[in-house]
C-alpha cells in the first residue's frame, strides 16, 4: 500500500505594507508632470493664499490641477476654497479628492475629519504615513500640476515631501520685512541641504494701494524678496501687492482671482502661474 503524505502548501509570503506603499505613491507620482512644494520660513505670509490662488490662475489657463495641503496642523485650503463634507471612497478603495471646479482637485486632513475642529496631535512618523497617503492612496489622475502647501518652517513636513517627491520643486513666500527674510534663508538652506530644486522666491504683502488716493503705501517695506533671491542667485517670482478683499475671500471661501478678477493681485499671480505653466 502506498502511503500519501499530504503536504501543506508553503505559506504565502507576507506582505511588506512599506513596500506596497512606495509602490502606489510611484504609481501616483508618474501621472503627475510637475510638482511644486510652496514654503515658508515663518507662519503668517500668506503662503496658504498663495498656494490656492496660483492653483486656480493654472487651472483657468486649462491645466488639470491638485492641491495637496500637508498644513497637518491647521489646514485650511478647504475653508479657502469652500469646500465641505468628507471624501470618500471609490471602487479600487482609493480616495476621491475633492473637486473644486473642473480642473482642480484638492486634498486636505480636513476633509477627512467628522470634527473641523479637533486638534492633530502627532509626531513625526504619523506626520510620514499621512503624506504617503495623501499621494498613495488618493485617486489623483493624470494631472500637469500638484501644489503642496506646507506649514511654515523646516519641519516634518517639507522633509517628508522633499524625501518622497525627488523631482518636487520649491516655491518659497516671503513678506519685506527682515524678520521674515531671515527665516526665508533658512528655507533656501533647507532645500540645499535635501537637494530639492527651488524655482523661485515670492515677496508677498508687498505694497499697499491706497483706497482713497491710489499711491502705494509701503505697509511692511519693499524688495526684500528680491534682494534675498538675487543674494543666493534665485529667480524671483514676483511681487504681490497687499489687498485686504484676500483675506475676506479666503474667509468667505470665495475665489478671490475671480472675484476680482482686474486687480493688481490677481495681474500678479496670473504672471507667476504663467512662468510655472511654462514647465508644460
Amino acid at each position: 500500500m502506498v502511503e500519501i503524505q499530504n503536504k501543506m502548501p508553503d505559506p504565502a509570503p507576507k506582505k511588506d505594507p512599506q513596500a506596497e506603499q512606495k509602490v502606489k505613491v510611484e504609481s501616483s507620482l508618474q501621472k503627475i508632470k510637475n510638482k511644486f512644494i510652496v514654503m515658508s520660513g515663518k507662519g503668517g505670509v500668506g503662503k496658504t493664499s498663495t498656494s490656492v490662488n496660483l492653483a486656480i490662475a493654472l487651472a483657468n489657463k486649462g491645466f488639470k490641477v491638485g492641491i495637496m495641503d500637508v498644513d497637518l496642523h491647521g489646514p485650511d485650503v478647504p475653508r479657502m476654497l469652500g469646500i465641505e463634507g468628507m471624501l470618500d471612497l471609490n471602487q479600487s478603495h482609493r480616495l476621491n479628492p475633492a473637486s473644486a471646479g473642473e480642473n482642480l482637485k484638492v486634498v486636505s486632513i480636513e476633509s477627512l475629519m467628522p470634527t473641523k475642529d479637533d486638534a492633530i496631535i502627532w509626531r513625526g512618523p504619523l506626520k510620514f504615513s499621512a503624506i504617503q497617503q495623501f499621494i498613495g492612496d488618493v485617486e489623483w489622475g493624470e494631472l500637469d500640476f500638484l501644489v503642496i502647501d506646507c506649514p511654515p518652517g523646516t519641519g516634518d513636513e517639507p522633509l517628508t515631501v522633499a524625501q518622497t517627491i525627488s523631482d518636487a520643486k520649491a516655491i518659497i513666500v516671503t513678506t519685506p520685512q527682515e524678520i521674515a527674510l531671515a527665516d526665508v534663508r533658512k528655507s533656501i538652506n533647507f532645500c540645499k541641504a535635501v537637494k530639492m530644486q527651488i524655482f523661485g522666491v515670492i515677496e508677498n504683502m508687498s505694497g499697499f494701494a491706497c483706497p482713497h488716493c491710489g499711491e502705494m503705501i509701503d505697509l511692511f517695506g519693499t524688495g526684500g524678496g528680491e534682494k534675498t533671491a538675487r543674494e543666493f542667485g534665485l529667480a524671483f517670482l514676483g511681487r504681490i501687492p497687499f489687498d485686504p478683499n484676500v483675506v475676506a475671500c479666503g474667509d468667505a471661501g470665495a475665489r478671490y482671482i475671480e472675484v476680482h478678477a482686474n486687480s493688481k493681485v490677481t495681474k500678479a499671480f496670473d504672471a507667476i502661474a504663467e512662468k510655472m505653466s511654462k514647465l508644460g
